[in-house]
């Protein structure tokens, strides 16, 4: 069994509802719980804090039902994006305050707020007045305070939701490192795949209420099971196609073979076209086992590691006119409004559920 276990979990409030979620976390696991505004990614974190009571389903935490007991009594953190800090209070009071509501010595409170400040890497600032910490700073301050009172589950809902992206990026491995340094179980929210796939060892994809794929970063970057799970990861080439009796997939640009396909002959599915899996092609290269993506440059930016590059193509594909691809800046692409050609290997297909389009 593992360290938290949710079993069939449900809400409703009026129109919207969580429905019978189960989920799994194990010890010094960290979670992400991804997916769009007002998919249940809150509700589901009140559920698991005791914030709030579900329609249905149990929490069990470390083989006991917690279900019924009061925030209080689960012994668990909390870390939101307003983060909440104490005004009046100093860096070091702020993180203390945790260890002194739960009585601990003065010396094992010392002790243990010096390795927290030290450990979030601003044991300098600890006398500093909160107000004059940068957005970076103040993170910090937040994650410092709950992970001092040891939670025995650390929930963190949209932590980097008011800082920049700049700062976002920079923070997230640093976050990763101290959840795996303490080993820290924790769910972490967020309505951005690249903090979830930076910070999970897990990642639960919800829509509407609903667990729609649960998988490790890279099974899910991967893999993803649904039209709605590629969509919110970022993928943009999505084109509607059908099985063929040869193991391909029949689309409007041709016949392409994806590798492993396990959909059955005549089967309606949706092929994502992986933007890192174009190349371009020769002038005068023949069409390998997936035939030739031809067009027109409608747009071209350089982006240091590589030109994303839009494909006006020369066939109408539902959902636009346009692909979108990141070419390696070794071989520039044509300049705006020339023609392109491009191959796409075995690795930047994938065939997803059609059915699943709305999650």
């Amino acid at each position: 069994m593992s360290l938290l276990e949710l079993n069939g979990l449900s809400k409703s409030y009026g129109r919207f509802a969580l429905e019978e979620v189960r989920l799994g976390l194990d010890r010094g696991e960290v979670l992400c719980l991804l997916g769009p505004s007002g998919c249940g990614k809150t509700t589901l974190l009140r559920l698991v804090a005791g914030l709030e009571a579900p329609d249905k389903g149990r929490v069990f935490f470390d083989g006991l039902d917690v279900t019924d007991l009061p925030p209080q009594k689960r012994s668990f953190g909390l870390m939101f994006q307003e983060y909440a800090l104490f005004p009046h209070k100093n860096v070091f009071d702020n993180v203390a305050f945790g260890l002194r509501m739960k009585k601990w010595s003065g010396e094992e409170t010392r002790r243990r707020t010096g390795r927290m400040l030290d450990l979030v890497g601003i044991s300098g600032l600890a006398k500093r007045d909160v107000a004059s910490l940068s957005g970076g700073e103040r993170q910090r301050v937040a994650l410092a305070r709950s992970l001092a009172p040891q939670p025995r589950l650390l929930m963190l809902d949209e932590p980097l939701g008011s800082l920049d992206r700049a700062l976002r990026e920079r923070l997230l491995p640093e976050i990763r490192a101290i959840l795996k340094n303490l080993e820290t179980t924790a769910i972490f929210v967020t309505h951005d795949q690249s903090e979830a796939l930076a910070v999970a060892d897990k990642i639960a994809v919800m829509s509407r209420g609903r667990l729609v794929q649960v998988a490790g970063p890279e099974e899910l970057y991967l893999h993803p099971k649904t039209e709605f799970v590629a969509r919110f990861l970022g993928f943009q080439n999505l084109l509607p196609g059908r099985v063929t009796a040869g193991g391909g997939v029949e689309t409007r640009l041709g016949v392409f073979h994806p590798p492993g396909l396990e959909a059955l002959e005549g089967e309606e599915v949706t092929l994502v076209l992986r933007p890192e899996g174009g190349r371009l092609a020769g002038p005068d290269q023949a069409p390998g086992p997936s035939p030739l993506i031809s067009g027109r440059v409608a747009g071209r930016l350089f982006t240091g590691q590589s030109f994303r590059v839009r494909v006006a193509l020369d066939e109408l594909v539902d959902g636009g006119e346009e692909l979108v691809f990141d070419l390696a800046n070794e071989t520039p692409p044509p300049d705006l409004g020339r023609p392109i050609s491009l191959t796409l290997g075995p690795a930047g297909l994938v065939v997803v559920d059609r059915n699943g389009k709305q999650g």
